[in-house]
């Protein structure tokens, strides 16, 4: 039974990705002189399907569980709709999609040229014998490598300031909600899409995995970025948690480079596992003391910097803030 209403959802999703691409997206790639991204553009409506199913089930499902036992109260209503926007531009405009077809060309080539010389590609999940057969496990492998990488590429966020910079547009709010989680610089989103389209083109990754990877990672985020009290009891010691994420946003933290007000510095920060906190666990930046603290930068706080006596301004709006990241960078903000 539960394998013909499966059946039966999976006819109507691709009637529905049929019907859009034949009377809506085919129409607007000829428009644009873009015949050549026709395939592409097929892909780009399944992306769009997913993110309009997948977002409406957040809003109906986590705003319920927000409205019901909020972890804060929001001050700043305005801050949010502006997340609301960064999370329509990312999830229903396909940008990993974008990173994996802009690589995808580049890869071919590379591939090509390491045939030549004997090298036949690699497949990661070629390493666990018989995981072919078993797309779950195939899945889970992906997803664990793929959180490892995102544990390092997250830390290097905090520790470079020129990336800092770019990755404060996150944590700049101080409102955390289920729509915070795709407030990112724009540059920012394009690295970690690309670096990780790339990967899964190195390591093998179907392009059907590699969809239900990016999504099931979108998801648990978007949990994670809630403004609930969830701590997800001993759970929270093998998923990322919405407490042990918040710490991490915490202003108390201190992310890098935050300038206190004697003029000293500080380079520390805690939680930055996306999915598995065992990362955290295993390199010691782990954390899971209970969080009802502000969250945001140090120094948006009046008084925390001889710089921005006032409190530093990160911008209110979406061209605000991705204006004043690369302002910043420059050392003109």
């Amino acid at each position: 039974m539960f394998s013909t209403f499966a059946d039966a959802i999976a006819n109507l999703f691709s009637a529905a990705q049929d019907w859009l691409f034949e009377h809506v997206a085919i129409h607007i790639v000829y428009a644009l002189g873009l015949a050549a991204y026709t395939e592409q553009a097929f892909d780009a409506v399944e992306w769009f399907l997913i993110g309009v199913i997948e977002v409406t089930l957040l809003w109906v499902v986590l705003g319920a569980c927000e409205r019901f036992a909020p972890a804060q109260t929001i001050a700043d209503r305005r801050a949010v709709l502006t997340d609301v926007f960064y999370t329509l531009l990312h999830r229903l405009g396909g940008f990993a999609l974008v990173a994996f077809a802009l690589v995808q060309t580049v890869a071919d080539d590379i591939e090509g040229s390491l045939r030549l010389i004997g090298y036949n590609g690699f497949d990661l999940d070629a390493l666990w014998p018989g995981v072919t057969d078993r797309p779950w496990v195939s899945f889970t492998l992906y997803l664990v490598f793929f959180d490892f990488v995102d544990y390092w590429f997250h830390r290097g966020q905090h520790r470079f300031n020129w990336w800092w910079q770019l990755h404060a547009v996150h944590h700049s709010q101080r409102d955390m909600t289920l729509w915070s989680d795709n407030r990112n610089h724009l540059l920012d989103d394009l690295l970690r899409d690309a670096v990780f389209a790339l990967l899964a083109i190195a390591i093998g990754v179907p392009p059907g995995q590699f969809v239900w990877l990016v999504v099931a990672t979108r998801a648990i985020q978007s949990v994670q970025h809630a403004n609930v009290r969830w701590d997800f009891g001993g759970l929270g010691r093998v998923v990322v948690s919405p407490q042990f994420h918040r710490r991490h946003h915490a202003v108390e933290v201190g992310h890098p480079p935050a300038e206190l007000s004697d003029g000293g510095k500080r380079y520390y920060g805690v939680n930055y596992a996306v999915l598995f906190p065992v990362w955290d666990m295993l390199f010691g930046t782990a954390d899971f003391r209970r969080f009802d603290g502000a969250c945001g930068i140090d120094d948006q706080q009046p008084g925390h910097s001889r710089r921005f006596p006032a409190g530093r301004d990160y911008g209110r709006g979406f061209l605000a803030q991705q204006w004043l990241a690369i302002a910043r960078i420059l050392g003109r903000a």
